[in-house]
């Protein structure tokens, strides 16, 4: 069957229409006129696969990945960098506007790096003496010699792997490139954003790009500096990399995080770092919001992607901080927030991160200010 597409949908995949049925085709491009073949149908909707393209896009690329057309991992090879970073930054105003009913001008130019090699962390997975990456859809094993996004030392030391697990985790450390493999003895490893070191160990939570990373970190410093932030709750911490990077611009830092092995590196990074103006508390946010007062005038969340728990939500449009910085990894559960807390916050702009270059996903901040209220609403 010949179609023409006639945009991407938000996870990269080429619309067209079937049948009066909506049709999402992977590997196709806006413009392009493709042969498809039908994989799925649903009630309201049709999945299918390209076959054949008869009249290719000026965005499209050959892939330079050779495990592409079958790995799961990667979304948008077959792009432009270029028209890459366009899909990701349109596709946040859509979903903005959309979703959070806020005009897209609010959403920023996108912030973005090199498309390879950005990668401080893989899973691996072996069945069968199979090493390598899911299939797509599938628990079949595709085996790799390398992956384009790793770190060029993570795929030097893949190739030596010696272990027979099923699953294997391996996490470099920025500048000290120091490797931490889950079959090993070795389980912690010390790594870099900015001037400031973190212990890592396997389970914690730490960004898989360092360059945007840095350059999103800068992003939060600069607000906290401009706001005269003086108390900061730091919810979602993980390993206290946001609350320690900003702890030399504020007064005291209060971080709550769920993973105990991640508030064990994050009291270990606080003395790393020297930071005598930061406290780590273990527990969920929703069941510490007795915690969240009116004592901080600066709030800054970066949850699962999810989003935020209702409690947590509730609790900020009652505590009224002065300043919310929410880092963001889901468009939707963003907009979805955003549109309850905008009830008493100003959303002054979202800013997009290529974080996860060659993928479909775009990390996201977003400053919201607290609206002035009139002597009605006090």
């Amino acid at each position: 069957m010949e179609v023409e597409i006639e945009k991407l949908d938000h996870y990269g995949r080429g619309i067209t229409r079937v049948a009066d049925k909506i049709c999402f085709v992977e590997n196709a491009l806006p413009n392009e006129v493709v042969e498809i073949e039908i994989i799925k149908e649903h009630k309201k909707y049709i999945e299918a696969k390209t076959t054949k393209i008869i009249k290719p896009s000026e965005d499209r690329i050959t892939p330079p990945c050779p495990y592409y057309e079958k790995c799961g991992g990667c979304n948008l090879e077959h792009i432009s960098f270029l028209k890459e970073n366009e899909f990701k930054e349109e596709k946040v105003k859509e979903i903005i506007e959309k979703f959070a009913k806020t005009n897209k001008n609010i959403v920023k130019d996108i912030v973005y790096d090199e498309p390879y090699h950005y990668r401080n962390k893989v899973t691996l997975h072996q069945i069968n003496n199979k090493l390598g990456f899911y299939e797509k859809k599938t628990n079949n094993i595709i085996p790799i010699k390398e992956c384009l996004l790793l770190n060029k030392e993570l795929n030097k030391y893949l190739k030596n792997i010696k272990s027979k697990n099923n699953e294997i985790i391996l996490k470099i450390g920025n500048k000290t490139n120091e490797i931490l493999d889950s079959t090993k003895n070795k389980k912690n490893i010390i790594s870099y954003i900015g001037s400031k070191k973190y212990r890592l160990s396997e389970k914690s939570f730490f960004q898989v790009n360092s360059v945007i990373t840095e350059k999103l970190y800068n992003n939060i410093k600069d607000e906290i500096i401009k706001n005269n932030s003086k108390n900061v709750l730091d919810l979602y911490c993980g390993t206290g990399t946001i609350g320690i990077y900003i702890s030399d611009n504020v007064d005291k830092v209060l971080g709550i995080e769920s993973c105990k092995e991640a508030i064990e590196d994050a009291n270990y990074n606080k003395k790393l770092n020297n930071c005598n103006n930061i406290t780590f508390k273990l527990g969920k946010v929703e069941d510490l919001t007795k915690d969240l007062t009116k004592d901080y005038d600066t709030v800054i969340v970066d949850p699962p992607r999810n989003g935020l728990d209702k409690k947590v939500t509730n609790k900020l449009l009652e505590i009224l901080p002065k300043t919310i910085i929410y880092v963001s990894c889901d468009p939707i559960t963003l907009a979805r927030d955003l549109s309850i807390l905008k009830e008493k916050f100003n959303i002054k702009y979202i800013r997009p991160y290529n974080m996860f270059p060659r993928t479909y996903h775009v990390e996201n901040i977003c400053i919201l200010n607290k609206k002035l209220m009139s002597k009605d609403d006090k």
